[in-house]
């Protein structure tokens, strides 16, 4: 199964919930609260089991982090052969990939875009180029935009952007479109 490429939208309201973290899908789930499709609305009837909760929040993390079944599988192993926790585990690792670190760093307003922009060259780690997304980042790691691409459109609304909230593991300079994992 290859990435999801059709309407965001319906599945917000399939799970009810933002998971894209976009103002946009806020007001839809406002304007239709319910499931998508022609029963959508009847579908909240009874009670959901437990095997259908879990699978929805697996479903949920996948499409959030824009990830395939596979990769989950892989990330889960990884995960489950720390010593932590293996939820906290398997979250630490999603949010460790390049491709968020630059949404979470502000340079991206999506998780999709960002995972675009690393695929076309437009960053470097540690000064190096990468056009990998799913390369997982480390403390101490400075990922910086590359000196041919500042000068892009993508990059100027960056610049004047104050009000962005940043992970708390992230150093970010604004200014100079520069991060540094700390």
């Amino acid at each position: 199964m290859s990435r999801y490429t059709k309407a965001k939208g319906r599945l917000v309201r399939r799970f009810g919930v933002n998971i894209f973290e976009n103002p946009k899908m806020d007001k839809l789930l406002e304007k239709r609260p319910h499931g998508p499709g022609q029963h959508g609305s009847a579908r909240s009837r009874g009670k959901d089991s437990e095997y259908k909760k879990q699978l929805l929040e697996k479903q949920k993390l996948r499409f959030m982090f824009g990830i395939t079944e596979k990769q989950l599988r892989n990330y889960y192993q990884k995960a489950a052969a720390l010593k932590e926790a293996t939820g906290d585990a398997l979250l630490k690792l999603l949010e460790r990939r390049l491709d968020n670190v630059i949404y979470r760093a502000g340079f991206a307003k999506t998780r999709a875009q960002a995972r675009q922009m690393v695929s076309h060259g437009l960053f470097n780690l540690n000064g190096r180029r990468v056009s990998i997304p799913s390369i997982q980042v480390r403390e101490g790691d400075t990922i910086e935009v590359r000196e041919k691409s500042k000068a892009s459109p993508l990059f100027a609304d960056v610049k004047g952007e104050k009000d962005f909230d940043f992970a708390r593991w992230l150093k970010s300079e604004q200014k100079t479109l520069k991060t540094e994992v700390v």
